[in-house]
């Protein structure tokens, strides 16, 4: 179980996030059409996963606009925004952002990426959103970079994610 705080008060993962070098776990997600998404389907590209509780909040919506323009830059990587948010939710947000360099992913139906990736929160007032971490994969699907932010109204480190790819 990971510890991060939410407005300084502490809250839990389910676990740990997958430690650098190791294989991502594979997932099957939900697209803004209702159609599926898996890991798989991104074999030979570089991954950035955007994981956050929850696209209605100031934090989380500023880190799909900061992904979307950092993504336009990026050779052979996708950036995938992960929450369990509806699929419904995820289009109208992006919509009236006019978001198109990253792609929503709901973890609404089963909640498997949230156990999975041990980012679900156990407990506190988020209890089973995704906490907010950054997963950025190599083109095999290893993992190079991982970071849990451990105040979670606060933004991740986007430099360091984004420099994990150059380094790849």
């Amino acid at each position: 179980m990971a510890t991060v705080t939410l407005k300084g008060n502490e809250i839990h993962t389910l676990g740990n996030l997958p430690a650098n070098g190791s294989k991502a776990p594979n997932f099957t997600l939900t697209k803004n059409d209702l159609s599926s998404a898996s890991l798989s389907d991104y074999s030979g590209k570089r991954v950035v996963l955007n994981i956050f509780p929850s696209v209605d909040t100031g934090t989380c919506a500023q880190s799909v606009r900061q992904f979307n323009k950092e993504a336009a830059e990026l050779d052979n990587t996708v950036v995938l925004c992960v929450s369990k948010d509806l699929p419904f939710a995820q289009a109208r947000f992006c919509g009236a952002e006019g978001i198109e360099n990253v792609e929503m992913l709901s973890d609404f139906r089963d909640g498997s990426f949230g156990k999975d990736y041990a980012v679900a929160f156990s407990d506190g007032p988020l209890a089973s959103l995704l906490s907010r971490s950054v997963v950025v994969l190599n083109e095999s699907g290893n993992v190079i970079y991982s970071e849990q932010v451990t105040e979670t109204v606060d933004e991740p480190n986007y430099k360091a994610a984004l420099e994990a790819l150059a380094d790849a």
